[in-house]
């Protein structure tokens, strides 16, 4: 109970982190996009936003879908002759 707090930790100056596992840039910039790049990337984009929308509403249905079944089948256990 008498002994005294321990010291403090000493902290290492601060140095340059390591580098990191994995591929390093190495060159110059890619090229920027041209017109017609830009224009596909756009495209693309756009198809994607479709996409997931569809899939969104697919999505709502299948929920909506899989409600209605558990519905029928509580009211048909509920109105089951015993």
């Amino acid at each position: 109970m008498g002994d005294h707090p321990p010291q403090p930790r000493q902290r290492r100056p601060p140095r340059p982190a390591p580098p990191r596992p994995g591929l390093q840039h190495e060159g110059p910039p890619g090229p920027v996009m041209n017109e017609a790049d830009r224009e596909r990337e756009q495209q693309r984009l756009d198809q994607e936003t479709k996409n997931e929308r569809h899939m969104w509403w697919w999505l709502a249905y299948f929920l909506f879908g899989i409600h209605i079944v558990a519905f029928v089948m509580i009211y048909a256990v509920m109105h089951a002759p015993k």
